[in-house]
């Protein structure tokens, strides 16, 4: 259940609203209902069923009627390389100066035009930091990727 068992993606697959279901969903846990979703990201019920279904079809999701949506296996690789993402471009904007808070807000306006390669890099280029603002960073994709290079 890595990213290293999907080099195929490039990480630009998704819409930035459409991360945002991933990340909610994968720190949920489990089976989330889809009511929940549209609660907490504020969506129209109806929007959220037809991007769910989208996120489904693409094989990101697993769709269980009347229980809510759980992650496949590519899908949870594919989050956790969203949530690596996320941390490392955010500790990068605190070494110019803003503040942790100011890096996450500005991180999740642009992360999502931000290719997998270009993230392996600037991890690499950083030292592979262990730790960012928003938490645990983890290396073991980073470093893999490295050594086919």
């Amino acid at each position: 259940m890595n990213e290293q068992n999907y080099p195929e993606f490039t990480g630009l697959e998704l819409s930035p609203r459409k991360i945002d279901y991933l990340k909610f969903i994968l720190e949920k846990g489990g089976t989330v209902k889809t009511t929940e979703i549209s609660s907490v990201l504020k969506v129209d019920p109806s929007t959220t069923t037809k991007t769910l279904n989208e996120l489904a079809g693409a094989g990101y999701l697993n769709h269980i009627p009347y229980r809510g949506v759980d992650l496949t296996e590519m899908g949870e690789a594919y989050t956790q390389f969203l949530i690596r993402r996320h941390r490392i471009l955010s500790l990068l904007l605190t070494h110019y100066g803003l503040s942790s808070e100011e890096a996450c807000s500005e991180v999740s306006r642009f992360e999502a035009f931000v290719s997998r390669d270009a993230i392996n890099k600037i991890c690499s280029s950083m030292g592979h930091p262990m730790f960012g603002v928003c938490g645990e960073i983890s290396h073991e994709n980073c470093l893999h990727e490295e050594k086919h290079h």
